[in-house]
């Protein structure tokens, strides 16, 4: 028997967390557009992210990775879903870093994979260990009390992890690849987002060329970049690493949100939060030691 630790792609690494190191710095790209609307933002970023990945993909294969999906009509109907679900995902998570809740924010991200594992019991059927059910009970006990500590639910955490987590269950469910599926939700969202642009240039908030300065005219233009980067990384590094480990780095980024939100921005984080996290948190602790604990097993 073979007792070797495989070894890992460090190429591969190296590209899955650089993606999540970008993602968890993201707030301090987006507060340096504090001062364009968030609606404008997200136009922005859909246009630029639009030209970027669906030019790519041209000058890589042509028009093949469109025509692949064009084979498949139940994938043109879900990639239509996902584009309207990572939309939602981007403008809530744009407007909660220029309007002060960027722990919230990260707060969403925390609990996300647990939001997958509770789609993956209604929609998909899956069964969970007796672990995984005390997980989610203690991480919904985490939100129980973070809601009774504020008078109300943390909308922006639930909304951007059920929004993400539908939208990755959607792309699992449809066979295209990673980067042509955002280019065809690209695609989708270019003419809405353009339109949107250009109302916005009519005096409703927009100032791109005309009022807003060379410097953020480049952020707008590079938010196409910083969108697609990423996404590029993690699409070349989920095929190349085991999907335990991508488990556990998944959860850089929403700390490195937390401490921005905390040491960078200055927002609160006081006891009555931190008791909430801390529940979030041994949940989190919770499902992986019985993720690994499984794989383990099955090793």
């Amino acid at each position: 028997m073979n007792l070797a630790a495989p070894v890992l792609d460090r190429r591969g690494v190296a590209a899955t967390v650089g993606a999540f190191v970008i993602w968890g710095l993201f707030p301090l790209y987006w507060r340096l557009l504090h001062h364009v609307p968030a609606l404008q933002i997200i136009a922005h970023r859909v246009v630029w992210s639009a030209v970027l990945v669906v030019g790519w993909l041209l000058l890589r294969t042509g028009f093949g990775w469109l025509r692949a999906i064009a084979a498949q009509p139940r994938a043109l109907a879900t990639l239509a879903i996902t584009c309207v679900l990572i939309s939602f995902n981007w403008g809530l998570y744009i407007w909660s870093v220029n309007n002060g809740h960027v722990v919230e924010a990260s707060l969403g991200y925390f609990i996300n994979p647990l939001v997958n594992v509770l789609l993956g019991v209604v929609v998909l059927r899956e069964r969970l260990t007796r672990l995984q059910w005390l997980a989610v009970a203690t991480a919904a006990a985490g939100v129980a009390w973070l809601t009774w500590q504020a008078g109300h639910a943390p909308w922006i955490a639930i909304g951007l992890a059920i929004s993400f987590g539908a939208y990755g269950l959607l792309r699992k469910l449809v066979q295209v690849d990673a980067v042509a599926g955002l280019g065809l939700e690209s695609l989708y969202l270019f003419l809405p987002a353009l339109a949107l642009v250009a109302w916005g240039e009519t005096g409703h908030g927009g100032q791109f060329a005309s009022g807003w300065g060379l410097g953020t005219d480049l952020l707008l233009i590079l938010a196409g970049a910083v969108t697609a980067i990423p996404l590029v990384g993690f699409a070349y590094g989920v095929r190349r690493v085991p999907l335990s480990l991508v488990g556990l780095l998944q959860y850089i980024s929403p700390t490195l949100q937390l401490l921005l939100g905390v040491l960078v921005f200055g927002e609160v984080f006081d006891q009555a939060r931190l008791v909430g996290f801390a529940l979030i948190w041994a949940a989190l602790a919770v499902f992986v030691g019985d993720m690994l604990l499984r794989a383990r097993v099955r090793g």
